[in-house]
């Protein structure tokens, strides 16, 4: 853990063939990451962009487009699973998720037949599946929990969709009737992208939106107490210039938590000295913050609404563009 005192763990959002045999390495050997996670996006721009990938794409010859693409992503997945093996045997996390095709988001049956297919091709027990938090998804993160299989529950914005989450992951550990680790991702810098503008035109803080909204989800996680689950916060890289590189990684230090952000984020908080709690931020100050933002005629609720929406069709897209490139 990068904080051993807070149990609080860094893991990298980002996978790519070259990284995986260099740096990746490096991070780890340093005691800086304890984990990876992908997403099609990412999988998009390193498979599109990097020239690693296209000896085995050219290897794999007549199947079809969806079976290179898992070709490769199971290839680098696997990679990273054993590279980070030594930590999970450590019980030092050690966990990387591989995302189901996110065009299933409101297919449970496929979902759950794509979480099972995944997690036993791969073949290694640090692997985490994830899965978008949508209804279906939910059914799925119970079935998938219930066999013992890791999940993580991604693209959460709204407080609603994490008790859907740590419930579902309640029946499944209950089901197994083991510890199953999980984690409820919370989606933090896309709120606040979405919002700020808006908000400086009315004269209401900015930058604190995402982090407000991720602070009262990730206070409802902890009171669930659901076994083996923690919050992750995710989307964690910073966009706006004035804002430190690491200000959403420093501003979410909280207890039993991930943070998942790009590598670049990551080696600006590893030079920054502060090791101790921002969360919980009080619930006063956090409805005080969502009363000015009501009171100027915003509906929060409908931008998280269009965030969960948004960040499904951005991960479809990116899919369907990987299958269409190769």
């Amino acid at each position: 853990m990068y904080i051993e005192d807070l149990k609080f763990s860094l893991w990298a959002d980002f996978i790519e063939r070259d990284y995986l045999d260099n740096e990746f390495k490096e991070l780890i050997d340093k005691k800086i990451i304890n984990g990876a996670t992908s997403n099609p996006a990412i999988f998009k721009n390193a498979i599109l962009n990097s020239p690693a990938y296209k000896e085995q794409l050219n290897s794999l010859g007549s199947i079809s487009a969806k079976e290179k693409y898992e070709a490769v992503a199971v290839y680098d997945i696997t990679k990273a699973a054993d590279i980070l093996r030594p930590l999970y045997n450590n019980k030092d996390d050690g966990y990387v998720s591989i995302e189901v095709d996110p065009s299933l988001c409101d297919n449970a049956n496929a979902t759950i037949a794509e979480g099972k297919r995944l997690f036993k091709t791969i073949n290694r027990p640090n692997v985490m599946i994830k899965v978008p938090a949508t209804t279906a998804g939910y059914i799925a993160m119970e079935e998938l929990t219930s066999v013992g299989i890791p999940v993580n529950a991604t693209l959460i914005f709204k407080k609603e969709q994490a008790i859907a989450c740590a419930n579902a992951f309640k029946r499944g550990v209950y089901k197994y009737d083991k510890i199953v680790d999980t984690v409820i991702s919370i989606f933090v810098s896309r709120i606040d992208r979405a919002l700020d503008k808006e908000l400086l035109s009315k004269g209401i803080e900015t930058a604190l939106s995402g982090i407000y909204n991720t602070a009262s989800i990730y206070a409802t996680i902890e009171q669930m107490d659901v076994k083996g689950c923690r919050a992750l916060f995710a989307s964690t890289g910073v966009k706006n210039d004035s804002l430190a590189a690491d200000y959403y990684i420093e501003n979410l230090l909280a207890y039993n938590s991930v943070n998942t952000a790009p590598v670049d984020t990551i080696m600006a908080f590893t030079k920054n000295s502060v090791r101790k709690n921002a969360l919980p931020i009080s619930k006063e100050i956090i409805d005080a913050h969502f009363s000015k933002i009501k009171e100027a005629g915003i509906d929060f609720e409908a931008l998280l609404d269009r965030q969960v929406h948004e960040g499904l069709k951005t991960f479809k897209e990116a899919f369907k563009e990987i299958l269409e490139s190769i």
